[in-house]
């Protein structure tokens, strides 16, 4: 069945229909890796987008509940050079086509992602509609500019928890599953969209951790005695969670912070710098990085994010601690006098390097200090 990605700008590309035969609505945003499919698929912080991926070759190796960074497909549509015939892995499960038909998402085959990639690159990701429905192009791409915008969206509270729980997995073991080490703090997860892999580092570095809602108070988090506050990723304009900063606010000086991507945008607003969107975002996991206070190491690493801290508005009491060598955009900060640093990368990689996991064991650290 033919099916069209049809762009907000008029421009559209013709393919094969892929997954559920549903039309898709989002933000068309592109990711460079070359591995990875179901994490990106899985990972909130894509939630409202519709994902291109540059590698031509998707699906090769199946599906399986253990790669999951979620609960669910979070992606709204997925868009793809060529899909695999065949899932060919000992991990599979099953095929990437049923898969996304289980879930209700829509998918586009066959169509020239390099060119798609090029033309978002130029004119910057726009809203976009993936349709195998017998209407006109025209029609489509009204419907496409007529999506939500990314710019003042709160998706945050979209994909959060609704209640509070614990997680007490470790990092998987092949073979094993996952460990389940010791518990020596006490560990406080805001949830704006968060990856499992994250809350799998932390339990394996002996975190109790308890994952509330992103419109937890620092009163409520507070009240549960925790070592330490790590603040996650998430999908949105960072700009729009207003209950995130004042919640931060709260917590500076009283509790350690670390925050990841959606999380470090919101501690940085918290205290008075300002975020811009990317004309065409970070995505992938080859994406280099300074690390000034190591002495200029170059860390490798996974990215996904569509705004970013604008460093011209750093306030005094935080100190850039990392930047892209892309672009120069903000990647890391630390307050100066209170225990609080926060990274615009993914150190839990899932997919991608692992150069930066050594963020976590910073954390512990900053617990035990200040016990």
């Amino acid at each position: 069945m033919k099916a069209v990605l049809a762009l907000e700008d008029g421009r559209f590309f013709e393919g094969t229909a892929f997954g559920s035969r549903s039309d898709a609505v989002g933000e068309v945003v592109f990711n460079t890796a070359l591995s990875g499919y179901q994490e990106v698929l899985t990972d909130p912080s894509y939630h409202g987008q519709i994902v291109a991926m540059t590698y031509p070759l998707i699906g090769n190796y199946g599906v399986n509940g253990e790669d999951e960074e979620s609960d669910k497909i979070q992606v709204r549509g997925f868009v793809i050079k060529e899909p695999s015939s065949v899932a060919s892995n000992f991990r599979s499960r099953g095929g990437l086509d049923e898969y996304l038909k289980s879930q209700g998402i829509a998918a586009i085959s066959g169509i020239d992602t390099r060119a798609l990639t090029r033309h978002i690159r130029s004119k910057g990701a726009m809203r976009g509609v993936i349709s195998s429905a017998p209407v006109s192009t025209d029609d489509l791409v009204r419907k496409a500019r007529a999506a939500e915008d990314m710019n003042g969206a709160d998706l945050a509270v979209r994909v959060t928890t609704r209640e509070k729980y614990k997680f007490n997995e470790g990092l998987w073991r092949l073979g094993s599953g996952p460990a389940k080490p010791p518990k020596k703090y006490a560990v406080a997860a805001v949830d704006y969209g968060i990856k499992r892999n994250i809350l799998r580092h932390l339990c394996e570095r002996g975190c109790d951790v308890t994952v509330f809602p992103a419109t937890a108070t620092a009163d409520e988090i507070l009240a549960s005695k925790p070592d330490g506050v790590f603040l996650s990723n998430g999908p949105g304009d960072p700009g729009a969670v207003t209950y995130g900063m004042e919640t931060v606010r709260g917590l500076l000086g009283k509790k350690p912070l670390f925050g990841i991507c959606l999380g470090h945008q919101i501690m940085c607003l918290a205290l008075g710098a300002k975020t811009f969107k990317l004309k065409f975002g970070h995505r992938g996991i080859n994406h280099p990085v300074m690390d000034v206070r190591a002495g200029d190491v170059v860390r490798i690493t996974s990215q996904n994010h569509g705004f970013a801290v604008d460093g011209e508005t750093l306030p005094p009491e935080l100190e850039l601690t990392h930047y892209s060598l892309n672009d120069r955009t903000v990647e890391g900060v630390r307050h100066k006098r209170h225990a609080a640093f926060s990274v615009q990368y993914h150190p839990e990689a899932s997919p991608g390097p692992h150069d930066a996991s050594t963020h976590f064991d910073q954390f512990i650290t900053m617990m035990e200090k200040g016990r």
